[in-house]
């Protein structure tokens, strides 16, 4: 792409291969889990919701946790590459195994090995874009760039999914194909198409992917997060984690309340990959955008008004079952409450657009030289938190009704504007160079 690195734009199309396959996955397996061909032997006083709850958020806490360990280990390794082709493999193979899966406990264990497999690439794959965006004038618009790739696989992945396991549009009965005269569920077509992602990921960076020139011994020894501020408060690193925390919750509470929401809508998986999709959508639109303004405005005015705008879309779509009487039918020919989530789904979009890319690119000008995977894993790490508190929030909170799971995040995001309103400064014009980093 025009302005953009082309070692970025390869690292972004492998990215793409990869979070194609694992978004699979998101909308896959609660329907999965929820179909009956997997036992639920020894589990009948849980629900469904929260036993879904827990294998989507297995993935997050243990990708989450390893994240400061490998990002510091790839530091110090001054190797980023080799980390991405492990992490690829391990998700790989576990993708292969999940139709070899009976029971609720090997599908648990075989997203744990994924979590895994997740963790040895994201902090690293995040770091790469950063060292090869030496220029801070440039560094929101690789990040924009990176990110848009990223979530085309994401985003437009459960839509795929969607219609693969139910053979269309409208049908909600998972479809069987005949492939060279061998019976293959939509499951097993969709567990597939994950582990083609991530080997086609494996081949572009094996390939067009290169390790940056830097120095090995610049790395730190210190995992600790800092969360006191110089001149205020609190340290702008850590303010726009929390508040990255807070937003892929709420991203990460929909996958869980696939059935609640289908029911309360009076839709089918078709129209929920969408509304699933469309947060993402819309970062594909903005992205990049965002980006390169960031670059040339600042990275502050548009977290502000992304946590802004987070708090009112998330807490509408709580609201949507309470007010179906005052909406259409049908609008376009498409189930009408159905419509107004996505529209709702794509304001969401858009706010996490405002605090992507200008929250990673802020991180990248605080980055000391030869720490990006340490730092930036700070991110990447509160990212994966917030997907894996988001499916276990939301399984527990819906027992108290439709809403509930929309109300904690929206409390969440005006939480997350207050703080970084009051914390965080500019960063994108205070240091063109990334600071040397102390002797250890």
């Amino acid at each position: 792409m025009l302005g953009t690195d082309d070692r970025v734009f390869a690292l972004a199309m492998a990215r793409l291969a990869d979070s194609l396959g694992n978004s699979f996955l998101v909308i896959v397996l609660p329907l999965y889990i929820a179909s009956g061909e997997i036992s639920l032997a020894g589990l009948e006083g849980f629900s469904t919701e929260l036993l879904i709850g827990v294998v989507l958020s297995l993935f997050g806490l243990l990708n989450s946790s390893l994240q400061q360990f490998t990002g510091r280990a790839s530091d110090r390794a001054g190797k980023r590459k080799a980390f991405i082709l492990v992490g690829l493999v391990v998700f790989g193979v576990a993708s292969a195994l999940y139709p070899l899966a009976s029971s609720y406990w090997a599908i648990l264990a075989l997203r744990a090995f994924q979590g895994i497999g997740a963790a040895l690439t994201v902090p690293v794959t995040i770091a790469l874009v950063n060292e090869y965006s030496a220029d801070a004038s440039q560094r929101g618009g690789n990040f924009g760039v990176f990110n848009t790739f990223r979530l085309i696989g994401f985003g437009f992945g459960p839509i795929i999914a969607g219609v693969l396991v139910t053979g269309g549009f409208s049908s909600s009965e998972v479809v069987t194909y005949q492939v060279a005269g061998v019976a293959v569920s939509g499951f097993d077509a969709a567990f597939a198409v994950a582990v083609a992602g991530a080997a086609v990921s494996f081949a572009l960076v094996s390939w067009l992917v290169e390790e940056p020139e830097r120095d090995d011994a610049a790395a730190t020894d210190d995992l600790s997060v800092a969360i006191l501020g110089r001149d205020q408060l609190l340290d702008p690193v850590f303010v726009v984690g929390v508040g990255t925390f807070f937003m892929a919750t709420g991203i990460a509470i929909y996958a869980t309340l696939q059935e609640v929401v289908n029911a309360a809508l009076g839709q089918g998986p078709f129209l929920f990959s969408v509304q699933f999709a469309a947060v993402v959508i819309a970062n594909v639109l903005f992205q990049v955008p965002i980006g390169r303004a960031s670059d040339r405005y600042g990275r502050r005015p548009f977290l502000v008004v992304g946590f802004a705008l987070l708090a009112p879309s998330v807490l509408l779509q709580g609201y949507v079952p309470e007010f179906q009487a005052l909406m259409p039918a049908s609008i376009l020919g498409v189930n009408g409450p159905a419509v107004v989530m996505i529209v709702l789904r794509l304001l969401q979009g858009v706010s996490v657009a405002m605090v992507f890319a200008p929250g990673l690119a802020l991180a990248g000008d605080l980055a000391r030289r030869g720490q990006s995977g340490t730092t930036l894993s700070v991110l990447t790490t509160a990212f994966g938190f917030g997907v894996a508190i988001g499916p276990l929030a939301a399984g527990y909170l819906v027992r108290f009704g439709f809403a509930t799971p929309f109300v904690f995040v929206a409390v969440l995001a005006a939480l997350a504007f207050f703080l970084t309103y009051s914390q965080v400064y500019e960063t994108a014009f205070i240091d063109e160079e990334p600071r040397e980093a102390p002797a250890d």
